[in-house]
């Protein structure tokens, strides 16, 4: 079933969509993924939600969010109905739906699990019921061998048979085989793309499994955008958000997306428990992820020994460390895009329309919030950590003010960015920053010593440290 696109839906993408049909080009007052975020927090402190951007009394509430957003600014958005509708049209045509955090169809794992980190706008095509099913994520690098390739698939097979969800990328290479096998194997697929939503649900062969309801795609971005390294490094987490456990085939080390999301999963988010590949020729980049906490994949040979995989267990669930702002206030990172309900306690067991608007966070990101990181850079528990109260007056430590906390973070957030070399404005779209302050930030850490811009290739990172140097 299509969800219909709700008013709430409407108004986000009017304000943050390129809305893009066919040639054309986007709006260069898109509200950035941060802007929207405090115009959506805006908007639950005067009790509206993005709905009421398009109501009769619009005017009135434009003028309310002037301190936030530039209300002739809101207005030129606004007023983008009728290229939404061509558009709109466009999406229906191809079966693509549309979803939002203010929905009750948004996929509860995404919203309960990522919460400020989720999508604001989710984009989809095939049977949304699959983004609930959990499965297994399989991940890995895009160049491998024939070995392999098969290697993977007989995964993927084995959880079809096993009647698990196969969850991945669809990226060329491991991602791929993975879906592969699991399709021929007559099993379910979730796959979170990072590009080409559109062009890839129109074709041929994935068009009759998606209708089928054996294969569904989802993407947070346009379905029309192109490949953006910072997009496809950051997906990866909607991936892991997706399954109940996962596999990584290869990674490199210290590089590429597979490497950054398996990092994440294991150090921050530990939504699920990560296996690497524990059978023939392993990698340095396996054997770091090995030594950060990942378990040998027990290579499974029947449905029965594939499933004791879903029995290892998980870490204690947590909410992302990504949470905006609330690191300096006492804000709760809660829903924005809808009207302030009543807290519900984490203690209570959720009822059936906390998938609903009046529960979703709209605090929206797509990418990471360099303030979220500032909660990476909390010190380690020390046995001076836990000294008493008296003993601690003793030795008081230096405060930092916000801005160098923010910095801290800012600083970690880019450094495990720039494993390979970025340019200034695929890193504003990955920590989602304007492109000015992006390079503010990267030319500070250049004359930090932290990183270096090099030509070939072109772009920022991380400067290697020398002998005797």
């Amino acid at each position: 079933m299509t969800p219909v696109l709700s008013p709430n839906t409407q108004a986000i993408l009017l304000l943050t969509a390129p809305l893009i049909a066919g040639r054309g080009s986007a709006s260069s007052d898109l509200l950035s993924l941060g802007e929207y975020k405090r115009l959506a927090r805006h908007l639950r402190e005067i009790q509206r939600q993005p709905a009421d951007l398009l109501s009769p009394d619009a005017a009135e509430i434009l003028r309310a969010c002037q301190p936030v957003i530039d209300e002739g600014r809101l207005q030129k958005l606004l007023g983008r109905g009728f290229l939404l509708s061509q558009v709109i049209e466009r999406w229906q045509t191809r079966a693509i739906w549309v979803v939002s955090r203010a929905d009750a169809e948004y996929p509860r794992r995404l919203k309960t699990r990522l919460r400020e980190d989720a999508p604001a706008v989710l984009y989809g095509c095939g049977d949304m019921a699959l983004l609930e099913t959990g499965g297994l994520a399989v991940v890995g690098s895009r160049h491998v061998d024939d070995a392999l390739i098969d290697y993977t698939m007989a995964v993927g097979w084995l959880a079809a048979r096993a009647g698990r969800t196969l969850v991945s990328g669809g990226a060329k290479g491991i991602d791929q085989a993975a879906m592969r096998g699991a399709l021929e194997g007559g099993g379910k697929v979730c796959g979170v793309l990072a590009d080409s939503l559109e062009k890839t649900t129109m074709n041929r062969e994935h068009r009759n499994l998606l209708l089928d309801g054996q294969l569904v795609l989802i993407s947070p971005y346009d379905p029309s955008a192109g490949f953006n390294v910072g997009n496809a490094m950051q997906r990866n987490k909607l991936i892991y958000a997706l399954a109940d456990t996962s596999l990584v085939v290869s990674s490199d080390l210290n590089k590429g997306g597979t490497w950054a999301g398996a990092v994440e999963q294991l150090d921050k988010l530990k939504f699920v428990p990560v296996f690497i590949r524990s059978t023939g020729k392993s990698s340095a980049g396996l054997d770091g992820l090995r030594k950060k906490g990942a378990l040998p994949w027990p290579n499974p040979q029947d449905v029965d020994s594939f499933e004791d995989v879903f029995n290892v267990a998980m870490p204690t669930p947590t909410a992302s460390p990504q949470v905006g702002f609330a690191l300096f206030s006492n804000e709760d990172p809660s829903s924005a895009d809808t009207k302030p309900t009543t807290p519900v306690s984490p203690d209570t067991a959720p009822a059936p329309q906390a998938a609903s608007e009046s529960s979703a966070p709209v605090d929206v990101v797509f990418d990471a919030q360099p303030p979220a990181e500032a909660s990476e850079e909390l010190p380690p528990v020390t046995p001076e950590a836990v000294a008493p109260i008296d003993e601690a007056k003793e030795f008081p430590q230096p405060e930092s003010t916000p801005a160098e906390v923010l910095f801290a973070a800012v600083r970690t957030a880019i450094q495990q960015l720039l494993s390979t070399p970025m340019k200034d404005a695929e890193v504003a779209a990955a920590l989602d920053a304007s492109n000015a302050q992006a390079k503010a930030w990267l030319q500070r850490l250049v004359d930090e010593g932290v990183l270096e811009k090099q030509k070939k290739p072109a772009g920022y990172v991380v400067k290697q440290k020398r002998l005797f140097e």
